[in-house]
């Protein structure tokens, strides 16, 4: 009787113990605090972002960098001008950049950069222009997405005055103005341009060698994503650094820009 009693009392004790340990797998396997995210993306932006399907190698990047730890993406779009102004007033959680604003009085936490727009200028190998000054465009006819002029006044507003300049919003556009030698150079993020040439070449258009030519350093730091949740913005490192250790990055990267 005694014996049994003892059985019986520690019965509990054991199952105490294994929910514990239970516990405290789940702990690390789950995330307390998962959350769905709302976050500002520029409009159809290829091929980084493409709003009718939520795809795009910068969704991409955040969706699968946030769901490391459990959190859902959920993307909204907005005219490039009004991102800063959606996470300023709440719209969204977050946003794909602040434009340059510095965000962190309206609650920004800054997460570390995911992707990069690299502007260059592109001309036609052929051409063999060389471009290290803003006096290298005189003479020069360039076309470039909109927004440019106000981004980079010192090369292109001379280029404006003479009359040279067009700001193009359809930027597959620049891709074949450039080869049919309408325009001298094109000033565009070079996977932005890698990518509707790309699309050319698929289509069977006949590309030219292009040169490309940096003519501002990049800066990492300007293209840092930020959330309004301290803990979802480090989650989004800690994601992000996986996706860079295991190749998967480079892999999104791949889909869209490889050939």
């Amino acid at each position: 009787m005694g014996s049994g009693c003892r059985s019986f009392r520690a019965l509990p004790a054991a199952w105490v113990a294994f929910a514990a340990l239970l516990a405290n797998c789940l702990l690390f396997a789950v995330p307390l605090r998962a959350a769905e995210v709302s976050m500002a993306f520029g409009e159809k932006i290829p091929p980084f972002c493409f709003p009718t399907s939520d795809t795009g190698i910068e969704l991409e990047v955040m969706r699968e960098a946030l769901a490391f730890k459990g959190h859902q993406l959920k993307p909204r779009y907005f005219p490039f001008a009004r991102i800063p102004v959606a996470f300023r007033d709440g719209t969204v959680d977050a946003a794909m950049t602040d434009l340059g604003q510095d965000l962190s009085a309206a609650g920004a936490h800054y997460g570390a950069p995911a992707v990069t727009y690299d502007n260059v200028f592109i001309s036609l190998s052929r051409r063999q222009l060389k471009i290290l000054k803003p006096a290298d465009l005189n003479g020069l006819s360039v076309v470039s997405f909109v927004g440019a002029i106000k981004r980079y006044p010192e090369w292109l507003e001379p280029v404006r005055r003479a009359g040279r300049y067009v700001e193009i919003n359809d930027q597959s556009a620049q891709v074949k103005t450039l080869m049919l030698g309408r325009y001298d150079v094109v000033l565009s993020d070079r996977n932005i341009f890698k990518y509707f040439a790309l699309q050319l070449k698929r289509e069977g258009v006949a590309l030219q060698p292009v040169d490309e030519t940096s003519f501002v350093k990049l800066n990492p730091q300007d293209y840092r994503p930020l959330f309004r949740d301290a803990q979802v913005r480090d989650d989004f490192n800690q994601g992000l650094k996986q996706l860079k250790e295991s190749g998967r990055l480079q892999a999104i990267y791949d889909k869209y820009l490889k050939e």
